[in-house]
């Protein structure tokens, strides 16, 4: 077999393999007298049929078979042997011409083919002593806990119907029909809708108009959708809404008691603390996480600089345009309603691409040189996580992530790079520091503004996140899905 490298240009590869005729008469001979033992032909006894009688009979499709087993099998032999990795899976071109594809099959002539890849650069892992980061830890305050469970309690709070008239603070249940110059609008309406007047729910100014109506009645509420409302088709229009009364209800008073943990699944007012305490540490800790992860993935940005793999470029970029232009469809708008171009974007988006690739190629050597390993019980439950967000859909997934090669990369990926941020921790120098809570996500409401501002740059600093990425496409903090009358309760 000869092997010829005909291009290397950059990270570029073609390489050219001649598999001589001969050979392949050879390995098409062993396998004719393999298969003499076993085939049975009338008119001949087991293992006495003669080989011109089985290459007959056999012979190209054995050579067929033999051919897409070294097309199949040789290039990651060829590969290997340079001491490359290809970023992808290798193009492979062979003879298109009919006449040649036959002397090739006959063992007439040699079998060529080309594989086209390119390689993954060599990456030279420098010293993470010069590495630096302040961990941001905030103190769970007993007011925080508090606060947290009377939200609790008021979500779960009961209510009684009432006669008279609604006040702030009372559930109202009514159906809605949501009008635009006089034509109903998608999602504009709804049959038994509860709402507590001064919840925020719905749009600025459709629950201080319910103040005063009670069950029966009937009522025009003429609202404004905000000018930044998802909806390109409803932003800055005035609606007026059809509603009809069903139960004005008032809320019974709030007790954060052993009796409202029950309610809770829990055994007591203690137990219910003490799960709120776990659960605000947990969601500091994932920002704090996040932070660290940022400042580590920004320095090693600056530290490494070399040419990226086209192909994995291409591949990530269109993961980010794809979402990019879903999630515009979905609130209706354009790249002009952002504040930029779509040459603008593919140009930010695209930079985006080439540093998540090229990071996830560096946190890739240094797990690799430092031994990291997912294990099989890791990746057990990563796709146990993910059957749970699918529910009624386990089976599905079961078979995607069986019958799709390559696809439980997806479930390693992101735990194999939060175990070599693991490792960089103990090798980096971190300082911590206590903060606020309100200096703690300072950061991420900030970015936040920015990203309502120009969504189609917001990720293209450098605060990528390597392989698991950030949201990429632009988005409001009302989803454009949610019902019309219905503004951000956040």
């Amino acid at each position: 077999m000869q092997v010829i490298e005909t291009l290397a240009e950059g990270l570029k590869r073609e390489i050219k393999v001649v598999i001589p005729a001969a050979d392949m008469k050879s390995r098409l001979d062993e396998r004719l007298a393999d298969a003499k033992d076993k085939v049975r032909i009338n008119g001949f006894r087991p293992g006495k049929v003669p080989l011109t009688h089985l290459k007959k009979m056999y012979g190209k499709s054995i050579m067929a078979d033999l051919v897409n087993e070294l097309v199949r099998d040789k290039p990651s032999e060829i590969i290997s042997g340079r001491g490359e990795k290809s970023a992808t899976q290798p193009s492979i071109s062979m003879t298109e011409d009919q006449d040649e594809a036959e002397k090739i099959l006959a063992a007439e002539s040699d079998l060529e083919f080309t594989l086209a890849y390119e390689v993954i650069p060599a990456i030279e892992l420098k010293s993470n002593a010069g590495i630096k980061v302040t961990r941001e830890v905030v103190e769970v305050t007993e007011d925080e806990i508090n606060e947290q469970i009377l939200k609790i309690a008021e979500s779960a709070r009961t209510y009684e119907t009432k006669k008279g008239k609604a006040a702030e603070g009372d559930r109202v249940t009514m159906n809605y029909l949501g009008k635009v110059d006089g034509e109903a609008f998608d999602g504009g309406a709804a049959e038994d809708a509860e709402l507590v007047i001064g919840s925020g729910r719905f749009i600025p100014g459709f629950e201080d108009q319910l103040v005063g109506v009670k069950a029966g009645d009937e009522k025009a509420i003429t609202v404004t959708f905000p000018t930044e409302y998802p909806a390109a088709n409803l932003a800055g229009k005035e609606a007026v809404f059809d509603i009809t009364v069903k139960e004005v209800a008032s809320a019974a008073d709030v007790e954060i008691n052993d009796d409202l943990a029950t309610k809770l699944g829990l055994e007591s007012a203690e137990k219910l603390k003490e799960v709120v305490r776990g659960q605000i540490e947990s969601q500091f800790s994932n920002v704090t996480r996040q932070k660290v992860k940022r400042q580590i993935l920004d320095q090693l940005d600056e530290v490494y600089q070399f040419e990226t793999p086209a192909g994995l470029v291409d591949a990530e970029f269109d993961n980010i345009w794809r979402q990019i232009n879903t999630d515009l469809e979905q609130s209706g708008k354009t790249f002009a309603d952002e504040d930029t171009t779509e040459e603008e974007a593919r140009v930010e988006y695209r930079k985006l691409a080439e540093r998540r690739v090229r990071l996830g190629l560096v946190l890739s050597e240094i797990g690799e040189k430092a031994g990291v390993e997912v294990t099989e019980e890791e990746m057990q439950r990563a796709l146990f996580a993910q059957l749970q967000q699918f529910p009624g859909q386990q089976k599905e997934i079961l078979d995607f992530f069986r019958n799709t090669p390559g696809a439980s990369a997806s479930l390693r990926a992101p735990i194999f790079e939060e175990k070599v941020i693991d490792k960089l921790l103990e090798e980096i120098s971190v300082t911590d520091k206590t903060v606020t809570k309100e200096e703690l996500l300072a950061d991420d409401a900030e970015d936040g503004e920015k990203a309502e501002k120009k969504p189609a740059k917001k990720k293209a600093a450098a605060k990528a996140d390597a392989s698991e990425g950030e949201e990429a496409a632009p988005k409001k903090k009302a989803p454009a899905k949610k019902k019309a009358a219905e503004g951000d309760a956040e």
